[in-house]
């Protein structure tokens, strides 16, 4: 498998504060449980994450004057939480078997990014993540 899609009901979790998304009673928690639930339902109990670099393709559905966040936000909080390195410092018991579910090792593994919103009957996001070949040099 080098491609994971999967839409997620609702809004994506937001990145707005320095606690961890993870921690339980966090402000996002019910978007982040909602994310990784969508990520289990994709990818089952025994999936690795992904090593080498990956593409990070979120589109966002929402009415009109729905008011969802802003692009920079949502995804990090996307980005967050969706890799397994997490901070040893926030128990992650609460999440039960959704504590471990990641789709890459690390964010910093994104090397691209397509963020679109438009408009749809209800607020909901779709996520596309794929594992890109490794590739040498730049080129203009």
């Amino acid at each position: 498998m080098d491609e994971i899609r999967f839409v997620v009901p609702g809004l994506p979790p937001l990145k707005n504060e320095a606690k961890s998304l993870l921690a339980e009673g966090h402000p996002q928690a019910a978007r982040v449980r909602a994310l990784l639930e969508a990520v289990y339902r994709a990818v089952g109990p025994n999936f690795v994450p992904f090593t080498g670099p990956v593409g990070l393709q979120v589109l966002v559905e929402a009415p009109e004057g729905a008011t969802v966040g802003d692009a920079s936000n949502m995804l990090g909080g996307i980005g967050d939480t969706l890799q397994a390195a997490r901070s040893p410092l926030v128990p992650l018991d609460h999440l039960g078997h959704l504590a471990h579910v990641a789709i890459y090792r690390d964010d910093g593994q994104i090397t691209e990014i397509r963020y679109r919103r438009r408009l749809g009957s209800e607020i909901r996001y779709g996520v596309r993540v794929r594992l890109l070949e490794r590739r040498r040099g730049m080129r203009a």
